[in-house]
């Protein structure tokens, strides 16, 4: 998708492209590196490099000398422009003591001795060590000012829209703010500019961070998730591309006055509702034919068989290394025949330090518990009755992570999983502290890691999966269908709905983590309409209360074959697959808004307009999808006339 996402960049009037390096991506595991496919960072520059475009590299303190071997900096004949050494470390290296001013002392000597040849950067660290310049991130930087009179004014993260986390609403930043928050900023002496994020993508596999941040990385941005132009942000923004574009000189050589900015306020760019469409292959079923079968969860919580044993309760970050989201605590219990408490009420209670639990006891599933979103760096308490048994009693409690909090100071050091004391509690009293038991962990589940999710090994295992009847709403079920392609080359989506929480694979690609059952509270919306004047954040017009947090998810066409594929489906909570269907994302209709005297286009893209359902010249009132004409509109038959200008073909202009 690279090379089309960056042209559609530069058609949309950017510069420069810039990119972190992430390097949990890039170095997984100590000393083992990744630079391959979707991670090639040296194609990925020089893609954006074929379309003469600059590139800004956030690159960390931790990898230079590919880029350098490459002749990729502006110094040596490329394209890169700046360079990044630390990213928001001012924001929280206040607990850190002396020790911050010694890091980030080091970072600067250390990046300067490489000598690149383009400046180093630091976003959101006031009065950085020399050479560094300093740079602003957030919704509006028009009245920052760096501590250094001779650092340019640089603004390094726009943010286009915000974070959607599991259970969360959608964040919504209006094309009109976003714009004006530009404008402000290069009329108040700004030189460089950053979109956060023009296009955010997907996270696919495990790469989403949190905690609980979803699958789409949507973000509202001009380029949406699937590389869709999403307007009116995208056009609304050209436009003001192009007037700063055409004051350049102004811009570089004097104070800015020109009145071309304060009138872009008003959106004269189209809006495109987009739709998910059936686009069938002309041989596919109506419905998907499924299998299954149960994750072999019997073989750990009944046996207590894991890979290491030690005297206390480990952090899940520790013991699994971000290998896997799950992560099993075992431990048995001894109970003497005549223990009291073998006749009381016994509650197992045990403490999480947020994301979800499934427990079992003595081989038998009691119950789950997650972390409900806002909450969800805070501790829980997850309380079962259970019946012990005389002599040997296994507890084995499934542990799951859904992305590490990933922002604030020691945010290493945030507990993950489960953490001390787990009780057994008597008739209400603490009768027995089992932390400083001998637990045994093991990391994953037994499908992810003889991958089920494979084709191959899914074929070469075809026997253990069951035809008929499909179970639904059985918790720890794996489901396989075949499915082709839909026809066409619009952007695929495979709606999950129906289902609980898990992963899904196509042809062994990751889609990433799904949890259409987590609904966003009906209560979060405002009844307001969204408007864009004032100030914007995160909180203001969201949306899409009482619905599924995301219910479609993103399936590249490169995850595609012609003929067979096939889709894997890991339930953890328990769902009905029977449901899912794959779909096609484009737009259902477009419409326009603008004032007399403006030229404006309207485009299907790739195919042709096929009916004007509503024209008015005047003052039409609502919104795109549902204007109505006013008293004051005019009695030209201006439907007659946009039908006659644009039916049929793929863009007009009037």
């Amino acid at each position: 998708m690279w090379p089309d996402l960056i042209r559609k960049a530069k058609e949309g009037g950017l510069d420069a492209v810039e990119t972190y390096v992430f390097w949990n991506a890039h170095e997984p595991a100590r000393r083992q590196y990744d630079f391959s496919g979707n991670l090639d960072l040296i194609r990925f520059l020089k893609t954006i490099q074929d379309q003469s475009l600059y590139a800004i590299l956030r690159i960390g303190p931790y990898t230079f000398d590919m880029v350098k071997k490459e002749k990729l900096f502006a110094s040596q004949g490329g394209n890169i422009i700046l360079a990044q050494v630390e990213n928001e470390y001012g924001n929280v290296m206040e607990p850190y003591g002396d020790d911050e001013k010694s890091y980030i002392n080091w970072c600067a000597q250390m990046a300067d001795s490489l000598d690149i040849g383009v400046p180093w950067i630091m976003c959101q660290q006031a009065a950085p060590p020399k050479p560094m310049l300093e740079t602003c991130n957030g919704w509006y930087c028009d009245e920052y000012k760096p501590k250094d009179s001779n650092t340019p004014k640089m603004w390094t993260e726009n943010w286009t829209g915000w974070f959607k986390s599991w259970g969360g609403l959608d964040p919504f930043r209006t094309a009109e703010d976003l714009a004006y928050s530009v404008a402000r900023f290069f009329q108040k002496g700004g030189t460089l500019q950053n979109y956060y994020m023009y296009h955010g993508g997907t996270n696919f596999g495990r790469t989403s961070g949190g905690p609980y941040i979803t699958t789409t990385y949507d973000y509202n941005e001009p380029l949406d998730e699937y590389g869709n132009l999403n307007q009116p942000k995208w056009g609304h923004l050209k436009q003001l591309h192009d007037v700063l574009h055409s004051i350049e000189y102004t811009f570089t050589n004097g104070e800015v006055k020109n009145e071309k900015l304060n009138n872009l306020v008003m959106v004269s760019a189209q809006t495109s509702l987009m739709v998910k469409k059936l686009n069938k292959a002309e041989d596919e079923p109506s419905s998907l034919k499924w299998t299954w079968r149960p994750e072999l969860i019997e073989s750990t919580s009944v046996q207590g068989r894991g890979d290491v044993s030690v005297n206390k309760i480990v952090d899940q970050k520790d013991m699994a290394n971000d290998a896997s989201d799950y992560l099993w605590y075992m431990t048995s219990v001894d109970v003497a025949k005549d223990d009291p408490m073998l006749n009381g009420i016994v509650t197992l209670r045990v403490n999480d330090t947020g994301h979800v639990l499934h427990a079992f006891f003595n081989g038998e599933y009691i119950g789950s518990q997650w972390s409900k979103y806002g909450n969800n760096n805070v501790t829980y308490v997850f309380e079962r009755n259970i019946k012990l048994s005389p002599e040997k009693n296994l507890i084995s409690l499934l542990s799951v992570t859904v992305g590490f909090k990933n922002y604030g100071p020691m945010f290493d050091m945030v507990g993950a999983g489960i953490t001390s004391p787990i009780e057994l509690v008597l008739n209400k009293n603490v009768f027995k502290d089992l932390s400083s038991n001998k637990w045994t962990y093991k990391v994953g589940l037994n499908g992810i890691s003889n991958k089920f999710f494979n084709t191959d090994c899914a074929s070469k295992s075809s026997s253990r999966w069951i035809s008929d009847p499909i179970s639904i709403y059985r918790n720890f079920t794996w489901y396989k269908t075949t499915f082709k392609a839909p026809l066409g080359n619009k952007p695929v989506v495979v709606d999950l709905l129906g289902l609980g929480k898990g992963m899904a694979w196509v042809n062994g690609h990751s889609l990433g983590r799904y949890w259409p059952s987590y609904i966003a509270d009906k209560q979060l919306c405002k009844t307001e309409t969204c408007d864009y004047r004032g100030r914007y954040s995160d909180s203001k017009c969201v949306s899409k209360c009482g619905e599924p947090t995301q219910r479609w998810y993103h399936v590249p066409r490169l995850f595609l074959k012609d003929g067979e594929n096939t889709l894997v489906l890991f339930e953890e909570f328990g769902g009905n697959p029977s449901n899912v269907q794959f779909q096609t994302v484009e737009i259902g209709s477009v419409c326009i808004n603008t004032h007399e005297g403006k030229e404006v286009e309207l485009s299907c893209q790739d195919r042709p307009i096929l009916k004007i359902k509503f024209a008015s010249f005047g003052s039409p009132q609502g919104v795109c999808g549902s204007f109505d004409k006013s008293e004051s509109d005019s009695k030209v038959d201006a439907l007659s006339i946009l039908e006659k200008e644009c039916v049929g073909k793929e863009r007009c202009s009037f």
